[in-house]
């Protein structure tokens, strides 16, 4: 059980330096939004998973690598196809002939960080398989039940419905993920610097920033970080508000409103502060409610037709002052 900390205290002063220290090393090793670095971390220290979403090669595998390897967790890659099985993640019985017993065969799944690479590739028996993972933090093999480990976090890479081999994630599992975000494609001079000498020489993973202990000592500050009660009215009425717009077909579930309140926390503790600001909830809306939402019309997944119905949300709703 992680020690709280008290807000003025060295060792969170510390945490906050290494919170900074773990930005740095990411952005050397991927270019792009440094809020998309923010998010990572936003993930991990509110224990939710996360799903880059975009097409292949703008850097989301690169990105999950160079997070687990700040943050010094054990770390394994399940490569998502149409054919893989839950055995294939979870483990499963293995008969031993000596001995004339079954034996459990721990799978991949069973680490700190699991990269789901390419997650909408997989059959449907296979995404239930893993979503009991990602919402008890437990996998159940012929009737028996694994706990993983208390730092299980997945970093899960969706390609864009329309390519090969893919389709929708079900709604259900969609809403476990924390947050969500889309790369895109690296400025002019960002992709340019990709193919420099100088930028090819930073090759290696970036080295720990963080340990397992400093990791639950960050999740046990977060539930001392201040949320007036007025900002979470603020989110309640915001959730509310998408229940009852009739341009969407599902409004934010209860555990949609407590995600943003912990996202929210947990950017609060990346900015050095204790306290949640209203910009903390402005500024990650989008990422936490934006793959839970699906409009009444254009396309299934039309996320820029969502950002629309949330700005226009967001700008009904006077900021608590």
């Amino acid at each position: 059980m992680a020690t709280p900390f008290s807000v003025n205290s060295e060792a969170t002063d510390l945490l906050f330096e290494k919170i900074q220290s773990a930005r740095s090393a990411i952005a050397q090793v991927w270019l792009g939004d440094p809020f998309v670095i923010d998010l990572l971390l936003v993930s991990v220290i509110a224990s939710g998973h996360l799903l880059l979403e975009d097409v292949p090669g703008v850097g989301k595998t690169t990105l999950a690598k160079a997070l687990a390897s700040v943050m010094d967790l054990s770390f394994n890659r399940i490569q998502f196809t149409n054919d893989i099985l839950p055995a294939d993640m979870l483990g499963g019985n293995i008969y031993n002939p000596k001995e004339g017993t079954f034996n459990f065969i721990p799978g991949p799944i069973f680490t700190d960080f699991v990269l789901a690479d390419e997650i909408n590739r997989a059959p449907t028996r296979s995404q239930s398989a893993f979503l009991q993972a990602m919402e008890e933090g437990q996998v159940t093999v012929d009737g028996v039940n694994y706990p993983l480990s208390a730092l299980f976090t997945v970093i899960a890479t969706q390609n864009p419905v329309d390519l090969d081999s893919t389709h929708a994630l079900p709604e259900a599992q969609l809403d476990r993920f924390l947050v969500s975000t889309r790369l895109g494609y690296p400025s002019m001079d960002e992709e340019v610097s990709l193919l420099t000498e100088e930028r090819t020489r930073v090759t290696a993973m970036p080295a720990a920033v963080f340990s397992s202990d400093e990791i639950e000592s960050l999740r046990a500050i977060i539930e001392q970080v201040f949320l007036h009660e007025d900002l979470a009215r603020y989110i309640v009425s915001l959730s509310r508000t998408t229940r009852e717009d009739t341009r969407i077909r599902r409004g934010i579930s209860p555990r949609g409103s407590l995600h943003l309140a912990q996202a929210a926390k947990a950017h609060a503790l990346l900015n050095q502060r204790m306290q949640v600001l209203p910009d903390d909830i402005k500024i990650l809306c989008h990422s936490v409610w934006g793959h839970r939402l699906h409009t009444t019309q254009g396309l299934e997944k039309d996320r820029d037709q969502v950002a629309e119905v949330l700005d226009s949300i967001l700008a009904s709703h006077p900021i608590p002052r």
